[in-house]
């Protein structure tokens, strides 16, 4: 495949994009397929192809968790002191920032997103894996017990081999969500980044070896789910598994570990709400909602896509919603003035379509209609944003779209807002939009939900606990002290006195 020429790519990404087959990374070393097989991974914006890539099959994956248990049991990592585990993590993070031009850049072009919001990307990733190896740092692992009569304590002790399968939505920042911890607390992984989003994950490998981590210990397979996926998640040799991805995949990953009695962490889907109550700053609260839901062409799990509106404000707040709309910019994701870029794939797109004609053959009123979306020069899965309204028995009400549509309905009192927003099957993040602050904590407690956010949508402060509950995921969650626990298991010690 020839490379990709573009002014606007940096020498060094043209560079990676070089036109060689991309390998898979394991043991510090580029690997192949074992049969030769390859997929393509492609542009969203301009949907050319970006470079090919050797597709992992069964048996390449078993190395690759071999190579990850010989690194966990005899390389040096599980059993260096803390300071030293986290000085050579706060190492990768410096790599890593100090190329964050270059893996936003290639981040933006393999999952189609906006290139300063793949910056933003890159950053999180970095100030997680810091977060971690400072927290790990500063954990006590050793804790004494009172007990009468005996001399007890707990330990905690690293697992084994992680292993980890990521979207592609986020791929770059959900990668750091997830091996920060588990690096932190002394295991090795294997990742299996989406097919359609590969690039930033080969590149973190060979960054990772360039900063000093041991070979073994960061590990990267590519391929298709069902073949390198599936192979990673019936293995018996993982110790841990984490999904990301959507609830469909999400139970038969959940089936393949509980055959194998491996501990699952499922981060899936949502549907989430954002509830208006009739104080608010519409304007503003207008902004902030348009905002959320065209970042990254609304293919964000934890998204407002249901907007429970107070019946007094409900038409002001659509004509503003409508107006900025209309005004969001749409195009290529390298280019500086695009404000919305495209979806990922044209799979993805005929989704989004979809449910915007099954939504209105239900009976949803299409304030905003959205459609595919042309941008001149190019070829991508663009799609326009689009609102919706009615029952929330609606099938664009009650399933994931993930794509710049949100769907709205009235409410009158507090108790309907709260019933309307629980009426889901999904569990991961909703908010609370009012000036009255006992209300909002009131209301933010009784949604059935594992986040709620007030006067704001997508916050992710490191620190506070993030996961999903029903159809949105269980095993915990994120970027918090309970997640570097889940990366050790416990052992109790006990002597009778």
């Amino acid at each position: 495949m020839s490379a990709v020429v573009s002014p606007n790519l940096l020498a060094e990404v043209q560079q990676f994009l070089d036109g060689t087959t991309k390998c898979g990374f394991v043991g510090g070393q580029d690997v192949k397929s074992s049969n030769g097989e390859t997929f393509t991974t492609s542009d969203p914006g301009s949907g050319a192809p970006l470079a090919d890539v050797y597709a992992m099959q069964a048996d390449d994956v078993d190395r690759a968790i071999d190579v990850a248990r010989d690194a966990f049991k005899k390389a040096a990592w599980a059993r260096l002191q803390q300071n030293e585990r986290s000085a050579l993590l706060h190492r990768l993070a410096d790599a890593v920032e100090a190329k964050k031009n270059v893996i936003a850049q290639i981040e933006s072009l393999d999952a189609g997103k906006i290139e300063a919001q793949a910056q933003g990307d890159v950053q999180n990733f970095v100030d997680t894996i810091r977060y971690f190896a400072d927290l790990a740092l500063h954990t006590q692992r050793r804790n004494t017990l009172a007990v009468a009569r005996h001399e007890a304590w707990t330990m905690r002790q690293p697992w084994g081999v992680c292993a980890f399968i990521f979207p592609w939505n986020f791929p770059f920042l959900l990668i750091g969500w997830g091996i920060a911890p588990a690096l932190a607390a002394g295991n090795t992984v294997v990742i299996k980044p989406a097919e359609d989003t590969p690039l930033s994950a080969i590149y973190l490998a060979q960054l990772a070896k360039e900063a000093g981590i041991p070979d073994g210990v960061i590990n990267v397979i590519t391929g298709t789910g069902p073949v390198a996926g599936a192979a990673l998640t019936q293995s018996t040799k993982i110790e841990r598994m984490s999904f990301t991805g959507s609830p469909e995949v999400g139970r038969m990953v959940g089936e393949a570990c509980g055959r194998n009695l491996v501990p699952v962490k499922l981060e899936l889907g949502g549907k989430g709400a954002a509830v208006l109550f009739d104080d608010v700053d519409v304007a503003q609260t207008a902004d902030k909602l348009v905002g959320a839901i065209t970042f990254h062409a609304g293919q964000v799990c934890c998204d407002a896509t249901r907007w429970i509106v107070h019946r007094d404000i409900y038409d002001q707040f659509v004509d503003a919603c409508v107006d900025r709309l209309q005004k969001v910019k749409i195009g290529y994701q390298l280019d500086g003035g695009s404000q919305m870029g495209p979806v990922v794939s044209a799979k993805q797109r005929e989704r989004v379509l979809g449910y915007l004609t099954k939504g209105e053959a239900e009976g949803a009123q299409c304030i905003l209609p959205g459609g595919a979306a042309e941008v001149e020069g190019y070829s991508g899965h663009f799609v326009k944003p689009a609102l919706m309204a009615g029952s929330l028995d609606n099938i664009a009400a009650q399933e994931e779209i993930f794509g710049p549509v949100a769907y709205l309905s009235k409410f009158g009192s507090e108790e309907e807002a709260i019933e309307m927003a629980n009426y889901t099957q999904y569990g991961l993040a909703n908010s609370v939009w009012t000036n009255d602050m006992s209300r909002a904590a009131r209301v933010a407690e009784e949604l059935s939900a594992a986040n709620s956010w007030i006067n704001a949508h997508n916050v992710f402060a490191h620190g506070v606990p993030y996961g999903g509950v029903h159809k949105s995921g269980l095993g915990g969650g994120v970027l918090s002290v309970e997640t570097l626990y889940d990366y050790w298991r416990n052992i109790s010690v006990v002597r009778p006195l």
